[in-house]
């Protein structure tokens, strides 16, 4: 299935791409290779093939949810302008 002329203009206009006159049989020859390239792939038999979430067969190592930093939260606010109760305050920004 080749895409015309019509179908580029409106792939375009939908990508929101400009597109002079001189550019459009470039884009249409492209565009109907991956189309072609997409309609060779759906013929490919895949109903033996089971589905997988990685390419590789690998289980994924967790590391233990322990913090690994220690907490330095009150350092940290020693050198803001403005906390209260832990918290950072701002200037409001929105009126």
């Amino acid at each position: 299935m080749g895409l015309s002329r019509d179908d580029i203009a409106a792939i375009s206009h939908l990508a929101r791409l400009e597109l002079d006159d001189a550019e459009i049989p470039d884009y249409e020859k492209k565009m109907s290779g991956i189309v072609a390239l997409m309609d060779q792939l759906k013929s490919v038999d895949t109903s033996d093939v089971a589905p997988m979430a990685h390419p590789l067969d690998m289980h994924q190592r967790l590391r233990s949810d322990e913090p690994t930093e220690p907490d330095q939260r009150d350092l940290f606010q020693r050198n803001a302008q403005g906390v209260e109760q832990g918290l950072y305050t701002v200037p409001k920004v929105i009126e």
